[in-house]
């Protein structure tokens, strides 16, 4: 019999607030609440929305040179990681593959790393294995919300008021409600906000508090996938993957300049070859035409029906008012503006490849 799903610390307060709760990665997670998955993709892109994110893996490393260390396992450059700044980031393996994406922020006193749900498992020991006399610690006591939206800095700057000077990428330690959290300026849904780690006892009391703000409602993992869509983020497992180069998935951006010179990181020969001749594929933003989305797996044609890739993630967009999806096509088709054909239960659809995100990003640089 397979492990019962978890449940986060705010279990309970999905329950009362009407979420519909489903297994994701193990967990009792709300897909939605009554607001439905269209009011609150709204919800967040007009005011503030808050989702529920405990089930993500909240890792601490403690120890001499982590900065050092964590450079052989991820290609980008932590040792430039300033107090009090946090950088997205992901663990290669020796094919130059993505093994998962992470937050790591530098904290001080010990690093702070976010770690998908789906591959804490995997995610952990890892470090353990490589990070040689760091003691990596995965913490159990403690919940994750995300705040975001365009009104997230005045419902979280109404609590704790040192949060609305901070910039996107930074995290600090900040008091809410007499509650010591850690609150770091960043998320997933291509909108300004936080997310905000807190103590299991109190995270009922600390969530409830956001949820009173006219402005915040609570979002579920409906809308946290349309909203990251729409943003051109990837989600793990569907658009990145063992197999998946970081080039490949025009993530260039990610690793910093020195690392590009050095490598020294595993894969570090495909990454850099990758940057240096080009992929053979790359990930793009794909519009059908018409009202059908196109979902994960669908094959890519070219117009005159040559397979050339296929779509990784799909769905309606609210804010765009149709259909988006992200997949890897052949290089050579890659330029915006190509026409495609999307093969949906066996029917090409037309569609066309278009630049990402297909919403402006709106983080407080």
């Amino acid at each position: 019999m397979a492990d019962a799903p978890k449940r986060t610390p705010l279990y309970d307060l999905h329950v009362e607030l009407g979420g519909k709760m489903v297994d994701f990665a193990g967990w009792e997670m709300p897909v939605q609440y009554p607001m439905g998955i269209m009011g609150e993709h709204k919800q967040c892109r007009e005011k503030a929305a808050l989702f529920d994110v405990s089930h993500m893996g909240q890792v601490i490393l403690k120890g001499e040179n982590v900065a050092e260390k964590l450079e052989t396992i991820c290609p980008q450059a932590f040792t430039a990681l300033k107090e009090g700044k946090a950088r997205y980031s992901f663990f290669t393996n020796e094919n130059g593959g993505i093994m998962d994406d992470l937050i790591v922020s530098n904290a001080g006193d010990h690093f702070f790393v976010v770690v998908n749900a789906s591959m804490r498992h995997q995610d952990i020991p890892h470090m353990a294995k490589h990070l040689d006399g760091v003691e990596v610690t995965e913490i159990f006591d403690r919940a994750l919300v995300a705040v975001q939206g365009p009104k997230a800095e005045d419902v979280v700057g109404a609590l704790c008021p040192a949060a609305r000077d901070m910039k996107f990428m930074e995290t600090m330690l900040g008091d809410i409600n007499g509650v010591e959290c850690r609150i770091s300026r960043l998320g997933y849904t291509g909108e300004d906000g936080y997310e905000i780690s807190i103590p299991q006892d109190k995270a009922v009391e600390v969530t409830r508090a956001f949820l009173a703000d006219e402005n915040c409602e609570p979002a579920g993992l409906g809308a946290r996938d349309s909203l990251r869509l729409e943003a051109g983020l990837c989600l793990y497992g569907n658009d990145i993957d063992n197999d998946t180069s970081p080039i490949e998935a025009s993530l260039n951006w990610a690793i910093q300049k020195r690392r590009r010179e050095e490598g020294g990181f595993p894969g570090a020969d495909r990454v850099l070859r990758d940057i240096a001749e080009g992929t053979s594929r790359k990930l793009v933003g794909i519009k059908p035409e018409g009202r059908a989305p196109a979902r994960q797996g669908v094959e890519v044609q070219s117009l005159e029906g040559e397979s050339i890739g296929t779509v990784t993630s799909g769905g309606f967009g609210p804010t765009v008012g149709g259909p988006v999806a992200l997949g890897y096509v052949a290089t050579a088709q890659a330029e915006p503006g190509t026409k495609v054909n999307l093969m949906v239960r066996g029917k090409a659809q037309p569609a066309e490849i278009v630049s990402l995100p297909f919403v402006q990003q709106n983080y407080k640089r």
